[in-house]
C-alpha cells in the first residue's frame, strides 16, 4: 500500500507539504484572530528553504528529501558526540577510548583513578601485554623521576623530567591553552615543546620550561625569504627560558607532507611568533633548505649548539626510509657531531590535521621507529651520550613504562595534556569550532577555557601520572623507570602462548655495526640490507 501511495505521492515530500500547509494555517489564524505569528514565520521559512531544496544541485539528499534532509546533515554534524556518549564501549579506541579520557581527567582533576571489580580488558585477547611484578618491591622517596640531557659538546644540559609536554603549536592551539600548558609545567617542573610556530608571548608568560622547535619553516629564526636566519636565533636561543632546541625533521601526524597555514588565519599575534607577514599564507616546506645531506644535518646541529650558548640539541623524527636514519647515523661518526638527544614520533600520534593517507598509512608506528633508533645507536657505541625521547598515544604510567622497556629515556604527551585542558576529542581542532577553546582562535569559544583553572589539571595530570608510574617501578622491584627493559613486559600472542618483549623484538650488541666487515652476522634484515648501502654524504642509497 505504501508503494501505491508513493506512486500517487512521493512520501519523501511529507515535510515539505506538512510545512506548506502548516504555514498556510498560521497565516489564517494570524489574519483571522491575530495569533500565531511566530508559528508562521517558522514553517513559511521552512517551505522557501524546502522549495530552494528541491531547486539546488549540490545536494542529491536534499533535492530528493527537502527540509527533512537537513536533518541528516545535522546528526551527522554531532555523530562523534553521539558515538562517544552513547554507542562507544569503555575500551574501543577511536582514536583513544572513553577508559583511556576518563583516565586523563580524573588525574588532571585529582579525583580518584581506581577501579573496582577487576580489569575491564580482555587479558587473553591477542597482543594484551603487563609489566611483571616482583616479590620484593621497593619503596622510593619520590616520583620526580628526572635525567640529564646534554652530550660532551653540550655545555648547558639540562635536567627534565621523563614526561614533557610534546610539540603543539601557538596557532594550532589556542593562546589561553598555551598559557595554561606552560604554567603548569612551570609549576611541575617538566618541559612545554613549542612544536614549529615558535615562542609566542603566551608562553612567556608563565616562564615555564621551554623546549623551541624548529622546524622547516624556521618560524621565529627566519629571513624574508623564509631561509634560517642565524641572528634572529641567537636572540630567541639563548633566552633562560629556552631550555633546548629541537630540529623537526617530520612528525608522526604527517611525516613527509608540508603545511600551509592560510592567510586569514594568520592574526597579527601569529605572525608575531612566527615572524610572517598578517594575513598572508604562512607556509611550512616539506623539507628543510639549511641542510640537504646528512653531514650537513651534523653541522647544523653543531651551529644551533654554538649560537645557543651550548645548550642541548636534538632532531625530532618520525622513521621512514631505513636508509636514510642510517645515513644520519654514518654522519655522526664521520663528522664527530653527535645531537644531544633524538625524539622519535610514532605514526600513531599527532594534534594537527593531516590527509587521511597520512595519518593511516605513513611512517612507522611508535614501536619499530624507537626499536630501531635504539638499536642502532646501541650498534655504533653512541647510545651511551644521545638521549632518546619518544611521542605517540602517550596516556598512562603504563604507555610511558612500555616507551622505556623499548629504549625510550623520556616520554611527550600532546594530546594526554590537551585531555588535562577539557578537550573532549570532538576532533574538530582543524575548523576554529573547538566545543572547549583549546583549538581554536575564536575569541568567543577561548573563553570557555580558564587558564588557572586549567594550569593547575595539566600540573595535576602531570603529577598524578608519575605517581601513577612510581607504583608501576616499585612494584618492578626496581629504583628508577630508566631501569625497565623489555625483559619486564610480557605479551600475549595467542590464547595459549606469552614471550616477553625482549624474546620478540630485534636487539643488537654494543658495536655490533662498526668493524670494516660491516654489521654481524644474525642481526636484523633492516642492518644487514640497508646499513653497508647507506652514506654519510647522502640520504640516498650508495
Amino acid at each position: 500500500m505504501l508503494d501505491r501511495l508513493n506512486q500517487l505521492y512521493p512520501v519523501r515530500y511529507t515535510a515539505l507539504a506538512f510545512c506548506v500547509v502548516a504555514s498556510l494555517l498560521s497565516l489564517f489564524t494570524l489574519v483571522g484572530f491575530g495569533i500565531g505569528g511566530l508559528w508562521f514565520l517558522v514553517f513559511t521559512g521552512l517551505s522557501v528553504r524546502g522549495f530552494m531544496d528541491l531547486r539546488q544541485t549540490r545536494s542529491s539528499v536534499l533535492r530528493n528529501y527537502p527540509v527533512i534532509g537537513h536533518l541528516r546533515f545535522m546528526l551527522e554534524m554531532i555523530r562523534p558526540e553521539l558515538r562517544q556518549y552513547f554507542l562507544e564501549s569503555d575500551n574501543e579506541a577511536t582514536p583513544f577510548s572513553r577508559s583511556q579520557r576518563s583516565l586523563a581527567y580524573a588525574r588532571a582533576k585529582a579525583e580518584t583513578d581506581k577501579r573496582p571489580f577487576g580489569t575491564q580488558l580482555d587479558v587473553h585477547a591477542d597482543g594484551h601485554e603487563w609489566i611483571n611484578h616482583s616479590i620484593s618491591p621497593t619503596q622510593l622517596a619520590s616520583h620526580d623521576f628526572r635525567l640529564t640531557i646534554g652530550g660532551p659538546d653540550c655545555t648547558q644540559p639540562y635536567s627534565a623530567s621523563v614526561f614533557n609536554i610534546s610539540a603543539m603549536s601557538f596557532g594550532a592551539l589556542s593562546a589561553p591553552a598555551i598559557e595554561a600548558l606552560n604554567a603548569g609545567a612551570r609549576r611541575g617542573g617538566f618541559a612545554h615543546d613549542t612544536g614549529e610556530g615558535s615562542i609566542s608571548r603566551w608562553h612567556q608568560v608563565h616562564g615555564g620550561d621551554l623546549i623551541w622547535e624548529i622546524g622547516s619553516g624556521y618560524f621565529g629564526c627566519r629571513d624574508t625569504q623564509g631561509h634560517f636566519d642565524p641572528v634572529r636565533f641567537a636572540e630567541q636561543a639563548t633566552d633562560p627560558q629556552v631550555r633546548m632546541i629541537e630540529i623537526k625533521l617530520s612528525q608522526g601526524a604527517k611525516p613527509g607532507h608540508g603545511g600551509v597555514l592560510p592567510g586569514p588565519k594568520v592574526t597579527p599575534e601569529i605572525a608575531a611568533a612566527r615572524g610572517v607577514p598578517v594575513g598572508q599564507d604562512c607556509v611550512s616546506p616539506a623539507s628543510h633548505s639549511a641542510f640537504s645531506t646528512p653531514l650537513e644535518l651534523m653541522a647544523f646541529v653543531a651551529r644551533l649548539r654554538e649560537l645557543s650558548g651550548g645548550k642541548p640539541v636534538g632532531i625530532k623524527l618520525c622513521i621512514g626510509h631505513v636508509w636514510e636514519w642510517f645515513a644520519m647515523v654514518k654522519a655522526m661518526q664521520v663528522s664527530g657531531t653527535t645531537p644531544d638527544f633524538i625524539v622519535v614520533d610514532g605514526a600513531e600520534g599527532g594534534t594537527g590535521a593531516a590527509p587521511l593517507e597520512f595519518t593511516d598509512h605513513v611512517g612507522a608506528p611508535l614501536q619499530e621507529g624507537l626499536r630501531l633508533v635504539h638499536n642502532t645507536l646501541v650498534g655504533v657505541n653512541l647510545r651511551d651520550r644521545i638521549r632518546i625521547g619518544c611521542a605517540g598515544k602517550v596516556i598512562s604510567a603504563f604507555d610511558i613504562a612500555r616507551a622505556m622497556a623499548l629504549g625510550a629515556d623520556w616520554c611527550n604527551s600532546a594530546r594526554g595534556f590537551m585531555f588535562a585542558l577539557g578537550c573532549i576529542q570532538a576532533q574538530t581542532c582543524h575548523t576554529g569550532r573547538c566545543p572547549t577553546g583549546v583549538t581554536t582562535q575564536d575569541p568567543l569559544r577561548q573563553q570557555a577555557l580558564v587558564v588557572p583553572d586549567k594550569a593547575t589539571r595539566v600540573f595535576q595530570f602531570h603529577q598524578n601520572t608519575l605517581k601513577a608510574l612510581q607504583e608501576l617501578v616499585q612494584a618492578a622491584g626496581l629504583q628508577h623507570p630508566n631501569q625497565i627493559g623489555a625483559h619486564h613486559l610480557v605479551r600475549r600472542l595467542n590464547a595459549n602462548e606469552v614471550k616477553l618483549l625482549s624474546n620478540l623484538l630485534p636487539t643488537v650488541a654494543p658495536g655490533a655495526l662498526l668493524g670494516d666487515t660491516g654489521p654481524a652476522s644474525g642481526l636484523h634484515p633492516a642492518f644487514t640490507t640497508w646499513w653497508a648501502r647507506s652514506r654519510a654524504e647522502a640520504f640516498s642509497l650508495g
